[in-house]
């Protein structure tokens, strides 16, 4: 499989960089860590805003460049990096503060922004997120931010929507990157409230229950129940775990997280699976 180029989408828009540095809110006394800064548009505008700021660059040339631009700003570290690879709890402000959770603020690269989420999300489950910018390809913000019932609801949709409340924030044209994408790009904020004790759901069975969730959506044609035939439980054990909240027929995309995670409760304690 062939690697995708380093190359980047360069945000050239002054105003939505303002923008998006704005829908942070007030980082004066907070930590920010920005995946993926390039030529440091927005970079610019966080260094004097915030407290502290983590750049995470994978691209060593641009790293080196960032590192020389900020070389007499001591609260702004370059970290030449794959963010994939970064553990992002040693990044957290000490000594231990009123406000000790990280802000993320980033231009997501296109084919690996569902693995970013992922890695973000597994950082909130240990209570260290407070809030994310972000930025990504229109139709992944929309699968993100649709609600049970649409089209575009799917798994990533429903476990972002397990670790954050989605804000929708602005479009923008590919005119607005050098050199211009062939997409549109959106960008969104998460406002990280895992939800995992209000669903009755243990935080390390996260992985699981993902595994649930996209046995669940596995065919867009099929309805829940054919779907979860198709993962391995029986006729017998979904008519024994199945609430009312859920019609018979129902896809998955009708399900909302709630019923959902009732749902999945309830198979994981009934007997084993047939194999």
């Amino acid at each position: 499989m062939k690697k995708p180029k380093l190359g980047q989408n360069f945000l050239i828009d002054e105003n939505a960089c303002i923008r998006i540095a704005d829908s942070l809110g007030d980082t004066s006394e907070r930590t920010v860590v920005e995946i993926g800064p390039g030529h440091g548009a927005i970079t610019d505008l966080l260094a004097p805003r915030c407290a502290r700021l983590h750049c995470i660059e994978f691209d060593p040339a641009l790293a080196r460049e960032l590192t020389f631009r900020f070389r007499n700003d001591p609260h702004v570290t370059i970290h030449q990096a794959d963010i994939l690879q970064t553990n992002l709890e040693p990044l957290l402000p000490t000594p231990y503060s009123l406000l000790p959770a990280l802000d993320i603020i980033g231009n997501l690269p296109y084919y690996i922004t569902s693995d970013i989420l992922l890695h973000l999300f597994a950082s909130a489950r240990q209570g260290i997120l407070h809030r994310a910018v972000l930025m990504m390809q229109r139709e992944v913000a929309d699968r993100i931010a649709s609600a049970p019932g649409s089209s575009d609801y799917g798994p990533l949709s429903a476990i972002t929507q397990l670790h954050a409340q989605v804000t929708n924030l602005f479009t923008l044209s590919p005119s607005a990157f050098n050199p211009p994408p062939d997409v549109y790009s959106t960008v969104i904020r998460l406002d990280f409230a895992p939800r995992f004790t209000e669903l009755s759901l243990d935080p390390a069975d996260f992985e699981a229950f993902n595994r649930f969730l996209r046995a669940s959506f596995a065919q867009k044609r099929k309805t829940l129940s054919n779907n979860l035939r198709a993962a391995g439980y029986t006729a017998a054990q979904l008519a024994a775990a199945w609430p009312n909240t859920i019609p018979a027929q129902a896809r998955s995309e009708a399900v909302d997280l709630e019923a959902m995670a009732y749902l999945y409760r309830n198979l994981t304690q009934s007997p084993a699976r047939q194999s």
